[in-house]
């Protein structure tokens, strides 16, 4: 029964980090066509259930922070995904997923590789 319960959580967890994806693709949209408005006018931006017209600055602050906020969401989920299926991987008696606990390489880490493979150094 356990293996279920966890397998059904993955699946919950899957479905939110992919609605979360598509509202802070939402939000990045929404954020590239603010930019190209001029900031001394209004414009309107939903806030929960409602429709208020807000300068186009506070519109840009209020959607960067959704941003930084979904990211963080998703990041969180992502990271409590990778435990939950190795768990459940585990439960099953099958070894984990190899890769499965990769991170992304920082912009710093992804330089140093870009120099060794030119033959440059610092």
């Amino acid at each position: 029964m356990e293996i279920e319960e966890l397998g059904e959580e993955i699946l919950v967890d899957r479905n939110e980090v992919v609605a979360l994806d598509r509202r802070r693709n939402q939000t990045r949209e929404a954020l590239r066509a603010l930019m190209k408005e001029e900031s001394h006018h209004k414009t309107w931006i939903t806030v929960g259930s409602m429709l208020v017209k807000l300068p186009v600055d506070k519109a840009k602050e209020l959607l960067q922070r959704d941003q930084v906020q979904l990211d963080c969401e998703i990041n969180k989920l992502r990271s409590e995904l990778k435990v939950k299926v190795n768990k459940l991987r585990d439960m099953e008696f099958q070894p984990p997923v190899p890769g499965l606990m990769l991170n992304a390489m920082s912009k710093d880490e992804m330089k140093a590789v870009y120099q060794i493979l030119s033959g440059k150094s610092s």
